[in-house]
C-alpha cells in the first residue's frame, strides 16, 4: 500500500489549517452579520410605538388603517382572538377578526396584506394571512418585529441577486423546452401557514383582452398574485417612450398635494407601464425615514430585489366568496424595493429601479392602421420573459384571434449593454404566435438565466405582421440528373413543392461531388427548415451547446438564423477529425483523433461530420424531407 511521504503529510496538515481557518472567518462574518441586524433592530424598536407579541391578550380591542376606496386611509376596528407562537419555524402570528361592517361583509381581502394592525396605540403588526372560504374577517397578523428584521441580515444594497429558472446547459439548446418551462403552470411556491395561505396580492392589468389575461393569470398565481383585469388610466400622463422613461426614474414627490405612502396607503409594484399595464397591489405597513415596510409577507421571497414601487388608487373592494380583492391601479413611481423576504418587503424611496423600454408594432389583416405599444416592463430573470410573451402575445391579439389559415412575419432586436443586440427575423404559418414567442421568450429567458455572467437587457423591440393565408408547402417531387456519378461530376436536382391551394412550383439546385470524395453511396437530402434545424442538431451537436456567454449567443444566433422560407439541399458526407467543444479539427490524423476522444478527457469530444449544402428562397414555409442515395464511382 502506498505509504504518504513527509511532504504529503505536511501538505494535508496545511490544506485542513487552510480550511479551518477560512470556515473560521465565514461564521465571524455571519456572527458579524447576525450582531449588526439584532443592533439595527434595536435601534428601531420603540416600545411607545410598537406593541410586542408578547404584550398582547385575547380579547383585546384593535383596529387596522387601510385605502378601501380612492386613496384615503381609514380605519377598521378588529377584534385580537388570539396570539399563536411559532406558528411556522421561528414566527409567531396575531389572530384577529374584524368587526366593522365592512369587512363582515367582504370577509378577508385580498390587497389588504400589509395594512398596519394597531393595539392599544401601538403598531403590532399587518394584516398578511387568511382562510380561503372563510365566512368571518379573519386575519393573521405578521408582528411588526418579525418585518423590521427584514433586510438585515445579508443586505446588499448594490447587488440584486434575482431568483429565475434554472436551465441545463450542458444540452443542446432546444427553444421549445424552454418556452414550455417558462410557460406551463406549476403548483404553487409560495407558502403557507397552518392550513392558512397568505393573502394573495391582486394583479390589476388593463390594455390587453380578457383571454390573454386569463393565460397569464395561470402562470402568475402560483406566486401568490390574483391576476384581474383592469379598466386601463393608471400611471399618470403621457405614455410616449420619453414620458414612460421619466416615470420610471423614481424619486421622493415632494409635493405635499400628492399621495404619499404612509401607514395603510395602497402600495403598487408596477411590473408593465405605458400601452399595457400591470400592477401588483398591497399596502404599506411603516415607514421609516425613506424606508417602507408593507404586505406583511414576501412577493417572491428570494431577498435583494429591484422592482418599482409607486402610490395607488382604490377604485373599489369586490367582495367575493372565493376571495375579494381590492380593484387599484397605480398612480405614481416614487422608489424601489429593495428587500423581499418572508415578513415583509421593504422598499426605498427616492430610488430608481431598473425598468426595459419595450416596443411592438402590430399590423393585422384586419386592422387598417399600424399599431404600436410602448410599455416599461420589470427587470427580473424570472417575471421579464412571462411579461414579454404577455405582451406581445395579447397586443398581436389585440383586435381578436387569429384564423386557423395565418402566416407570421415577425423580427425582434433584443438590445444589451456593452454588447451587439441579437436581433432575428422569420416566418411561420399555421402556428400563429408558437414561433415568434418561442424564440424571443427562449431567448430572453436564457440571457437572463444564464450561469456564466450577468447580462442587462436594455431594450426589446418587437414587429409582428399577420395575414390570414395559410403558405405551407410539401415537398411533392425530387428528380436527380443522375444517381451514379463520379468524383468532380455536377448533380442538378429539380424539386416541386406542393403548396397549400396553390399550384405547384419548381425550385432547381446544382451540387458538384468534391474531388476527392471517396467511391461509396451517400446520402443526399431535401428538406424546409424544420428539418435542416433537426439534421444540424443531429450532425454539429457541439454547436448548440454553451460552455460561456460567447458561445451562448452563437448557439442562440445558430438556430435564430434558420430561415424557415427556404429550401435546403444537403450531401452527407463522410466524417473526418473531431470537434473539441467549439473547436473545429477537421484535418487531426485518425490517430490523434482516436487519442483525443478518449472518454476520460474533461472536454467534450464529438466526430466532426461534414456535408455539402445549397439553399434557395422560396415564397413558401416548407415542411417535411426527401432523402435519396447516389453512388459515386471510381
Amino acid at each position: 500500500m502506498f505509504e504518504k511521504g513527509p511532504k504529503v503529510k505536511v501538505f494535508s496538515f496545511l490544506r485542513y489549517i487552510f480550511l479551518y481557518f477560512f470556515i473560521s472567518i465565514a461564521s465571524f462574518c455571519q456572527a458579524r452579520e447576525l450582531t449588526k441586524a439584532i443592533d439595527v433592530l434595536e435601534e428601531l424598536w420603540d416600545p411607545n410605538r410598537y406593541i410586542s407579541v408578547e404584550e398582547i391578550q385575547p380579547g383585546m380591542e384593535a383596529y387596522c388603517l387601510t385605502a378601501f376606496k380612492g386613496t384615503e386611509v381609514e380605519k377598521f376596528s378588529l377584534e385580537v382572538l388570539s396570539v399563536v407562537y411559532n406558528i411556522s419555524p421561528g414566527r409567531d402570528a396575531i389572530l384577529v377578526q374584524g368587526t366593522d361592517e365592512r369587512f363582515i361583509h367582504t370577509g378577508p381581502v385580498g390587497g389588504c396584506s400589509g395594512s398596519p394592525v394597531y393595539i392599544e396605540g401601538r403598531l403590532a403588526g399587518a394584516l398578511a394571512f387568511g382562510w380561503t372560504f372563510s365566512k368571518d374577517p379573519l386575519y393573521g397578523v405578521t408582528p411588526i418585529k418579525e418585518m423590521l428584521s427584514s433586510g438585515q441580515i445579508r443586505s446588499s444594497a448594490n447587488s440584486y441577486e434575482q431568483k429565475g429558472f434554472v436551465f441545463d446547459f450542458s444540452k443542446p439548446i432546444d427553444f421549445a423546452h424552454v418556452y414550455d418551462q417558462i410557460t406551463r403552470p406549476v403548483a404553487s411556491r409560495r407558502s403557507s401557514i397552518a392550513g392558512a395561505s397568505f393573502l394573495p396580492c391582486p394583479l390589476v392589468t388593463s390594455g390587453l383582452p380578457a383571454d390573454v389575461t386569463e393565460e397569464f393569470g395561470s402562470l402568475m398565481e402560483p406566486f401568490g398574485l390574483m391576476v384581474v383585469s383592469g379598466v386601463g388610466g393608471g400611471l399618470r400622463g403621457s405614455r410616449s417612450p420619453q414620458a414612460l422613461k421619466a416615470k420610471s426614474s423614481g424619486g421622493a414627490k415632494k409635493d405635499t398635494g400628492q399621495v404619499r405612502l404612509e401607514p395603510g396607503a395602497c402600495l403598487a409594484i408596477p411590473l408593465i407601464t405605458g400601452d399595457v399595464e400591470a400592477e401588483v397591489v398591497g399596502t404599506v405597513t411603516e415607514v421609516v425615514g425613506d424606508k417602507v415596510y408593507g404586505f406583511g409577507h414576501g412577493f417572491l421571497e428570494y431577498g435583494a430585489v429591484d422592482l418599482p414601487i409607486a402610490t395607488g388608487q382604490v377604485h373599489t373592494v369586490v367582495s367575493n366568496v372565493l376571495r375579494s380583492f381590492k380593484f387599484a391601479t397605480a398612480l405614481d413611481i416614487v422608489g424601489a424595493l429593495r428587500t423581499d423576504e418572508m415578513a415583509a418587503v421593504v422598499g426605498q424611496l427616492g430610488a430608481k429601479a431598473k425598468m426595459i423600454p419595450m416596443t411592438v408594432r402590430v399590423e393585422r389583416f384586419n386592422d387598417p392602421q399600424t399599431r404600436v405599444f410602448n410599455c416599461q416592463i420589470a427587470n427580473n430573470r424570472l417575471y421579464t420573459p412571462i411579461i414579454v410573451n404577455y405582451v406581445v402575445g395579447g397586443t398581436a391579439y389585440y383586435l381578436g384571434d387569429l384564423p386557423p389559415d395565418n402566416t407570421v412575419v415577425y423580427k425582434a432586436t433584443i438590445g444589451l449593454e456593452d454588447a451587439e443586440p441579437i436581433s432575428f427575423e422569420n416566418i411561420s404559418t399555421g402556428l400563429g404566435l408558437r414561433e415568434m414567442l418561442t424564440e424571443s421568450v427562449s431567448s430572453i429567458a436564457l440571457l437572463l438565466n444564464n450561469p456564466f455572467r450577468k447580462v442587462d437587457v436594455e431594450s426589446l423591440d418587437f414587429e409582428v405582421s399577420i395575414a390570414d393565408d395559410d403558405i405551407s408547402s410539401g415537398i411533392w417531387s425530387v428528380d436527380l440528373s443522375d444517381s451514379e456519378v463520379k468524383a468532380g461530376d455536377q448533380i442538378n436536382i429539380a424539386v416541386v413543392l406542393e403548396s397549400y391551394l396553390a399550384e405547384k412550383k419548381k425550385y432547381d439546385f446544382t451540387l458538384r461531388i468534391p474531388e476527392q470524395l471517396q467511391p461509396g453511396r451517400y446520402e443526399l437530402m431535401v428538406c424546409g427548415g424544420y428539418d435542416y434545424e433537426k439534421f444540424l442538431r443531429k450532425a454539429a451537436q457541439y454547436k448548440y451547446i454553451a460552455y460561456s456567454l460567447k458561445t451562448l449567443v452563437e448557439a442562440m444566433n445558430s438556430i435564430l438564423e434558420i430561415e424557415r422560407d427556404r429550401l435546403y439541399c444537403i450531401l452527407v458526407l463522410p466524417p473526418r477529425g473531431v470537434a473539441v467543444e467549439r473547436a473545429e479539427l477537421p484535418d487531426l490524423p485518425a490517430t490523434k483523433a482516436m487519442v483525443m476522444a478518449d472518454a476520460k478527457r474533461t472536454l467534450r469530444v464529438q466526430p466532426y461530420n461534414r456535408w455539402l449544402e445549397d439553399s434557395l428562397k422560396t415564397d413558401t414555409v416548407v415542411f417535411g424531407r426527401k432523402v435519396m442515395r447516389i453512388t459515386v464511382e471510381k
